[in-house]
């Protein structure tokens, strides 16, 4: 008897384990709000999304910030856009929204914590995490197409997502 409590003390304390790996799988994502999202809510639909994960105290992040919102602003009506996910987490928030507002950041962005972000980053790209910024780049029909650690320049995004072959390919 005392063999069988053991083992199923065991498949407890196994069981529970795995119950926050689950929960992150489902959306490790909030909106600034509080509102639960995904990032799957904010790609497809016909437009390029450049997602951008940033840290509210990554140096890199803060310099290069402008120049996604430039870029957002030029090409939100036609052909691509930013959503910004913030690894500060939910008790950082208020770092994250002082960040959006200095730098008067108008796409959205989401929040999650830098563990949960690391996770959905490798399962989305296959890669390890590496540090902010990171950006991923999806196609009109939401299929990742790209990704780098580090910042990149906004003339290199627009020349991918102009490539006729790129932009017929994501057409089929």
């Amino acid at each position: 008897m005392l063999l069988r409590v053991t083992d199923l003390w065991r498949l407890l304390v196994l069981c529970l384990a795995f119950v926050p790996a689950l929960v992150v799988a489902e959306s490790p994502f909030k909106d600034m709000s509080g509102e639960t999202r995904t990032v799957e809510e904010f790609t497809g639909e016909g437009k390029w999304t450049v997602v951008m994960i940033w840290a509210s105290d990554c140096h890199v992040c803060n310099r290069e910030i402008h120049n996604y919102v430039d870029f957002h602003f030029v090409h939100a009506d036609k052909d691509a856009r930013v959503l910004g996910i913030s690894i500060d987490g939910w008790a950082g928030k208020d770092d994250a929204a002082d960040f959006i507002e200095r730098h008067k950041v108008d796409f959205p962005n989401l929040i999650g914590n830098v563990d949960a972000v690391a996770d959905w980053f490798m399962r989305q790209s296959g890669a390890r995490w590496a540090g902010t910024p990171t950006f991923l780049l999806y196609n009109p029909e939401g299929e990742l197409k790209a990704q780098q650690v580090g910042a990149v320049p906004v003339d290199l995004i627009e020349e991918f997502i102009s490539d006729p072959a790129r932009s017929a390919a994501a057409a089929d």
